[in-house]
């Protein structure tokens, strides 16, 4: 029986889904009704949305609190305990810097440095005062701003997930522009699915070349690279993923891998471990029970690279 793959784009990238099972029919629709969920999560915590609840946050939360729906709520308390579990290198309200670098909806520019003080004045967790009585969110001052860029695609692919397990899918393969990716059970023939990982480009913008092969089986991964998006600048290289702790672009690695059950985790703890490189590593990689993990520092002239981790056995000796 052939599988039945379905598209669509959300999140500004594009999420795919492939099933397999006895009834197409019914995977179709399955399918459908959880890249209908990733649609409205966008339409509930996207940035970019002036109707959305996070733009709704983040336009009054500084001047009273402000109720958000329990979903929401629970998101923001999940990002929180991970921004005391990452030690900081994982924050929502990095969207200050963001904007401060060129990057909220534009290529990335340098900016002066009393720019970025600024923004920095803006950032982080302790500004955030989450009320579980009252489900509500308020800021400590005016210009914070929540964006769950680094954690929003890996909640929606996890709650697409649910819906497929909820139909009764028990084979399944989801992926959100490719950086993060859930598998559910195996596919017909194989113990588990296979996901290509490409090695970190010598020099920016080059294309990137198969590292290893990673076999997920009711398991998220997640990516983060700085390749992704990047300018240059002053004969230097300039990454989309920023330090909230220092403000300046994470610089301690060029990509980042995790594996866990929760896609929501995969994401954000990618993010944090591609901020803080290979000294974090094992701040990171003791946060969970049987986590995988792998970060990697810059390539040199010959492409190799230095490697901290274990993402697959045996695998490290490869790299």
């Amino acid at each position: 029986m052939l599988p039945v793959t379905l598209a669509r784009n959300a999140m500004a990238t594009r999420f795919e889904i492939v099933l397999h099972g006895e009834n197409p029919v019914a995977l179709r629709g399955a399918g459908e009704e959880a890249l209908d969920e990733i649609e409205r999560l966008e339409a509930r915590l996207s940035l970019y949305r002036p109707s959305s609840e996070i733009s709704h946050v983040n336009a009054r939360a500084a001047r009273e609190p402000v109720r958000v729906t329990p979903g929401l709520f629970a998101l923001l308390q999940h990002a929180q305990k991970l921004h005391h579990e990452s030690q900081g290198a994982f924050d929502i309200t990095i969207a200050p810097l963001v904007r401060c670098w060129g990057f909220m909806g534009g290529s990335g520019q340098l900016p002066q440095p009393e720019a970025v003080t600024e923004a920095r004045s803006k950032v982080g967790m302790g500004l955030v005062q989450l009320d579980p009585e009252s489900f509500s969110v308020r800021f400590v001052r005016e210009g914070v701003m929540l964006d769950l860029g680094a954690i929003g695609k890996g909640f929606a692919i996890e709650r697409a997930t649910e819906i497929l397990r909820d139909a009764g899918v028990a084979t399944a393969l989801l992926h959100g522009g490719t950086s993060t990716v859930q598998a559910l059970g195996h596919p017909p023939g194989a113990e588990a699915w296979t996901i290509a990982l490409e090695r970190p480009p010598a020099v920016p913008g080059a294309v990137p070349k198969l590292l290893a092969t990673v076999p997920l089986r009711d398991e998220a991964m997640s990516v983060s690279a700085s390749w992704g998006k990047f300018f240059r600048a002053e004969g230097k290289t300039f990454g989309h993923v920023l330090d909230p702790r220092t403000g300046q672009p994470a610089d301690q690695a060029v990509m980042a891998v995790v594996v866990l059950p929760s896609a929501t985790e995969t994401d954000a703890l990618s993010t944090a471990l591609l901020t803080l490189g290979t000294a974090g590593h094992d701040t990171i990689a003791r946060l969970r029970p049987g986590m995988k993990t792998l970060v990697m520092t810059e390539a040199g002239p010959s492409g190799r690279v230095e490697a901290k981790g274990i993402l697959v056995d045996g695998w490290m000796n490869d790299v």
